[in-house]
């Protein structure tokens, strides 16, 4: 039984050939990496990225800087396409397994990613590499600890069922991912790991580094990680659904009429919100009156949406006649 599967980000969710590239050419660039290709980029981080720039630049506190500077823009600007298929593997597996996200990207990012693609309640917890940068580290903390194993199916609650409260055990823990240094570092952790072949590296190269298996497609993943005899349903997480995979949306920004744009003028300038205050005191009168005037069919009238942009307009052209 899966109890657990871990998803590397980069290259497994999102495809991140072209979109990490181009970043870490502005890096590359600015620090004089002398990695002036995008094969050279790839050839030089296929293990884990920070392992990586250590030998890349031996110096720390040039490491340090270079790591920022990419991180930052990672952070920013890093806004990859999900690979085609992913959004209904994770649909389909966050009913029956425990999910999470393990990745040598910033928080801030992978979070950008997830509420973008609706899928920010369908993994319990997020490993970034801004807090812990060894995957096998924040693989040997899931396992320590039972309550990782608490389930979070399409809603920002956890539920805590009678599984969560056994110790995990390696063989019911995978990591999914692209890349030959994730496999070791999922094997020294004792876990076992997947590969897939639309990232880093190839199927063959996987294999050799300890992957049990590895998929061509992304719904390859479903048939090896989801029970044969679990219900073949998918977690309801769809945008403005009760049960949305997706963080609640941000609050509309209340509507506001236009304002004239400034003049630059200081005295009309106070003419400008001289009139604006006129408008807004006649329109309440105009109101007040029409709410006032005998007769239900003549109020309805003068309320109505093109009564109130006549008047609207009639008034904002005798307060611009008054100006000349």
């Amino acid at each position: 039984m899966t109890r657990a599967i871990l998803f590397d980000l980069d290259g497994t969710l999102v495809d991140t050939r072209a979109a990490s590239w181009q970043l870490f050419s502005e890096t590359n660039l600015a620090f004089a990496l002398g990695i002036d290709s995008r094969e050279a980029f790839f050839r030089a981080f296929e293990g884990n990225f920070f392992e990586s720039l250590a030998k890349l630049c031996p110096d720390p506190q040039r490491a340090a800087a270079v790591k920022a500077h990419f991180m930052e823009l990672l952070r920013t600007r890093y806004h990859p396409a999900l690979i085609p298929g992913m959004v209904d593997v994770v649909r389909a597996l966050a009913p029956h397994s425990t999910l999470a996200v393990i990745s040598t990207n910033g928080i801030e990012a992978i979070r950008r990613i997830l509420v973008g693609a609706d899928l920010a309640n369908c993994f319990s917890h997020v490993f970034s590499g801004d807090v812990e940068p060894r995957k096998s580290v924040s693989i040997r903390r899931f396992l320590g600890d039972h309550r990782y194993a608490v389930h979070r199916a399409c809603s920002p609650a956890y539920h805590d069922g009678e599984a969560s409260h056994a110790s995990l055990q390696a063989q019911d823990v995978v990591l999914v991912t692209d890349t030959v240094g994730d496999v070791r570092e999922a094997r020294e952790a004792g876990i076992r790991a997947i590969g897939v072949t639309w990232g880093m590296h190839s199927e063959r190269q996987l294999l050799d580094a300890g992957a049990e298996r590895v998929a061509l497609w992304p719904q390859e993943l479903v048939a090896w990680l989801r029970d044969a005899d679990a219900p073949a349903t998918s977690c309801g997480c769809s945008s403005g659904s009760a049960d949305s995979c997706a963080l609640p949306p941000a609050p509309a920004p209340a509507v506001r009429a236009a304002a004239a744009p400034p003049t630059g003028d200081p005295v009309r300038e106070v003419a400008r919100h001289r009139r604006e205050r006129q408008l807004h005191t006649r329109l309440q009168a105009a109101a007040a009156t029409a709410r006032a005037a005998p007769g239900a069919s003549m109020a309805s009238a003068v309320s109505g949406p093109s009564a109130r942009t006549e008047l609207m307009s009639s008034l904002q052209r005798i307060l611009r006649e008054g100006d000349h």
